[in-house]
């Protein structure tokens, strides 16, 4: 599994949080089995690291825009997050 690090960044740029969550999972998976090689293992943890990195920040732009959303007598508006 040796993929070139610039290839991982852009491919994982594209992928959705869900996609992003499954493929860590899957690697967890393959970790935990135990039949991975030391060198595939580093890959694979590797790997791991910059997806979760990725799903952090999906959940940290998601919390961002959730905390936008205000409930108005109008209905919900976005607003400025306040910050405090």
């Amino acid at each position: 599994m040796s993929v070139e690090p610039e290839t991982m960044q852009t491919a994982l740029a594209e992928l959705s949080f869900e996609a992003a969550l499954e493929e860590l999972e899957a690697l967890v998976a393959k970790l935990e089995s135990g039949q991975a090689s030391l060198e595939d293992s580093i890959s694979l943890y590797e790997r791991g690291a910059l997806l979760k990195a990725h799903c952090e920040d999906r959940l940290k732009r998601a919390q961002m825009r959730v905390d936008q959303i205000v409930e108005s007598p109008q209905g919900v508006s976005l607003e400025a997050a306040r910050i405090g």
